[in-house]
């Protein structure tokens, strides 16, 4: 699977040890650029939180990532790793992440349909 989209913030690295030996891993939050725009919290381990620091907040890139879900205890908890990161190519360039186009639509989608007086619900 793959996400393309920007970087918005990358989280502390962690690190620790276990039965199998020390680890380390970073999370980072990348921003769609959908028509409704969503945020997505990936992590790397090992080495690829190395190569996760090659990128800067803002950086338009792609990402293939594995998802992942398990259950603990009755919850299910899902976690999404990246197994590849690159710069986002002509389909997802910085000047595509601006905001202003993608989303001006969709506020006046929604100012047309906030003005409609036949509605009498205060919300």
């Amino acid at each position: 699977m793959e996400i393309t989209g920007r970087i918005i913030q990358k989280l502390d690295v962690q690190k620790g040890t276990s039965a199998k030996g020390e680890w380390k891993k970073q999370e980072f939050i990348i921003e769609t650029n959908d028509k409704f725009p969503k945020k997505v919290c990936i992590s790397g381990w090992a080495e690829k939180v190395d190569e996760l620091n090659r990128y800067k907040i803002n950086d338009a890139v792609k990402v293939s990532v594995n998802v992942e879900s398990r259950e603990y205890n009755g919850r299910w908890y899902t976690d999404v790793r990246f197994w590849k990161i690159e710069p986002a190519g002509e389909n997802g360039s910085a000047e595509q992440f601006s905001g202003e186009s993608s989303q001006a639509p969709a506020m006046e989608e929604f100012n047309e349909f906030n003005n409609d007086s036949s509605d009498d619900l205060p919300f």
